[in-house]
C-alpha cells in the first residue's frame, strides 16, 4: 500500500472541510454521502489521525486536521497549476518562454527578436530576466530560464552555445574630439585621454584591458559605468572615450552625435550567442524565438 493518500481522499477531505457538510460535498464532488464518508475513514486510518470530528449534525476540523488542510490545499493547487501550464503547452499559441540575456542583448538586440516573436505568438508569455552570462549560465543549469543570451565564454559541457554574430570593439568619441578626424588612432596617443569603460568586472573589459596590457599601455579610466546609454551620454559631451561596438551605438553613428574609430595594434573582438540546455526538449514557441534570433542578428549586421 502507497505510504501516501489517495488524490481522491484528498479532495473529499477539501471538500468537507470548506463546505463543511459531507452531504454538500457528496453533492460538489458528484459522488454518494458515503463515498466521501469511507474516504475519510480511509484517509483517517492511513494518516493515524483523526481529521474531523463529528457531533450529530455538527462538524468540526481537528488540530491535525487543520495542519493537514493547510498541506492539502497548497498540493492540489500545485497539481492544478501543473494541469492548466500543461494544457496551455500544447496549444501552439500559449504556453511560456523565459529568456535570460546581458543588458545589451536585452536593449539592442531583443526588442526585434521579440517584436516578431509576438506575431506568431501573441498569447505566449515571455519572461526576460538579466544579467552576465556566468549568471545566466547557472539560472539554466537551475531551469528558471529556457535560453540564455550572452557573450561567449567558458561554459559547461551539458550547456549548447551557438553563435548568433561577431563584433569588433572601437572608441565613441564626439564629433569635436581631435580624433574624430583619424581614420585610425595611433596607440601612442591612447595614453593621452580619459577613457569610459564598461564594468570592470565584465568580461568585455577583461578583454580591452588584455589588448591594451600587450602595447604596454595603461588606460587613465575617468569612468566605470554598467551602463552603455550612459557611456555613450559621456562621450557625445566630451567627458571622456567610449569604448563600445558599432552596434550599440547605431543610431548615434548614423546621425553624426558620434564618431567610431579603432586603434592601431588593437584588437577587441568578442562573439556573441545563445545558450541552451542540450537535453532538454524544446516547444515550438521555444524553436521559434531561436529561429528569429538568428534571423533578426544576421539582418542587423551587428558588426
Amino acid at each position: 500500500m502507497s505510504p501516501y493518500p489517495d488524490i481522491r481522499q484528498m479532495r473529499a477531505f477539501l471538500s468537507v472541510a470548506e463546505t463543511n457538510s459531507f452531504t454538500k460535498a457528496a453533492q460538489l464532488m458528484n459522488l454518494t454521502q458515503s463515498a466521501i464518508s469511507h474516504s475519510i475513514k480511509s484517509l483517517e486510518e492511513q494518516l493515524g489521525v483523526c481529521l474531523i470530528e463529528r457531533s450529530g449534525k455538527r462538524l468540526s476540523i481537528t488540530q491535525d486536521g487543520t495542519i493537514y488542510l493547510a498541506r492539502c490545499q497548497k498540493v492540489i493547487r500545485e497539481l492544478e497549476l501543473a494541469h492548466q501550464e500543461l494544457t496551455n503547452l500544447k496549444q501552439w499559441s500559449q504556453g511560456r518562454i523565459r529568456i535570460g540575456a546581458t543588458h545589451s542583448m536585452v536593449k539592442y538586440v531583443l526588442p526585434g527578436v521579440l517584436r516578431e516573436f509576438r506575431d506568431c505568438f501573441p498569447r505566449c508569455e515571455v519572461v526576460v530576466t538579466t544579467g552576465d552570462s556566468a549568471t545566466l549560465i547557472q539560472k539554466l543549469d537551475n531551469a528558471e530560464i529556457d535560453y540564455a543570451f550572452g557573450m561567449k565564454s567558458k561554459h559547461p559541457s551539458w550547456c549548447q552555445y551557438e553563435q548568433l554574430f561577431s563584433d569588433e570593439m572601437g572608441f565613441a568619441i564626439s564629433s569635436a574630439h581631435p580624433w574624430a578626424q583619424l581614420s585610425e588612432v595611433p596607440s601612442t596617443d591612447l595614453q593621452d585621454d580619459n577613457f569610459l569603460v564598461y564594468g570592470k568586472s565584465s568580461e568585455t573589459f577583461r578583454l580591452i584591458r588584455e589588448q591594451v596590457e600587450k602595447l604596454g599601455i595603461k588606460l587613465k579610466i575617468s569612468m566605470n559605468l554598467d551602463d552603455m546609454e550612459a557611456i555613450k551620454e559621456m562621450a557625445k559631451i566630451g567627458l571622456g572615450v567610449g569604448i563600445v561596438a558599432p552596434w550599440v551605438a547605431k543610431r548615434e553613428l548614423e546621425t553624426g552625435e558620434l564618431s567610431f574609430v579603432k586603434c592601431s595594434g588593437i584588437d577587441i573582438k568578442r562573439d556573441w550567442g545563445v545558450y541552451y540546455h542540450d537535453m532538454k526538449k524544446r516547444t515550438l514557441p521555444e524553436a521559434t524565438f531561436l529561429g528569429i534570433s538568428r534571423l533578426v542578428c544576421r539582418g542587423a549586421h551587428m558588426r
